[in-house]
């Protein structure tokens, strides 16, 4: 059993599942500024898969000037939500933002691990070091238990001497977080999250749905 928060008020992850983030009326801000809404109050479930969705649109955003006025510690209300369900589900996964504000620090509190996907080029490498600084904040003052599960190179381009570069650091500087599974850019995977669908089920055949599963495998058994 999977759930999937999307903690992005871009809400891609939400777009990705075939639902168009305006149709929303109850979503991720609504649990995160209001005591009265569970997760399971705006759950939804992908036909196909069976996994669930907490979605999200725009009005996220307004949920981090928010937390700042909450006087009951504003870094573990996303943790607090979780709490009564996190016995019923086998993996919770959490897409944050961007940048590193409250909703991302929300995420870090009430997570066990860190999967991190890294564009292949410095400035997404020059980022990773800046998120480990806050991953080991995190772990120090609100967390312990948080770990970096994975780091998992994306938008790799074999042919592309600066990739192969950013590449070779990642394997010199991670490797023992590394998932060596470099992900190329499809065009597959850009097409299954516009017909909504998972990568397995948009094409299942695919070298890029078959590299998804290997990294699958290696953070369920690491």
């Amino acid at each position: 059993k999977v759930l999937v928060i999307d903690l992005d008020p871009q809400g891609h992850l939400t777009l990705s599942f075939g639902i168009n983030p305006l149709s929303l009326k109850k979503h991720a801000y609504h649990v995160m500024i209001d005591e009265g809404v569970s997760l399971a109050d705006v759950l939804i479930f992908h036909q196909a898969s069976g996994v669930g969705l907490v979605p999200t649109n725009l009005d996220l955003s307004g949920a981090e000037v928010e937390l700042l006025s909450n006087p009951f510690g504003n870094n573990v209300v996303l943790k607090a939500k979780i709490e009564p369900i996190r016995d019923r589900v086998d993996y919770i996964l959490i897409d944050t933002p961007p940048s590193l504000g409250l909703l991302t620090i929300n995420a870090l509190t009430a997570a066990d691990g860190v999967v991190i996907p890294v564009q292949t080029h410095y400035l997404a490498y020059h980022g990773l070091q800046l998120l480990q600084q806050t991953v080991a904040k995190v772990r120090k003052r609100a967390n312990p238990r948080l770990m970096v599960a994975g780091i998992i190179p994306t938008f790799y381009d074999s042919r592309a001497r600066h990739h192969n570069e950013v590449l070779r650091e990642l394997r010199k500087n991670y490797e023992t977080v590394l998932i060596d599974v470099p992900i190329p850019v499809r065009v597959s995977l850009a097409d299954a999250m516009v017909a909504g669908k998972s990568i397995n089920e948009f094409d299942g055949a695919s070298d890029i749905t078959k590299l998804y599963a290997k990294i699958a495998e290696v953070i369920d058994h690491g």
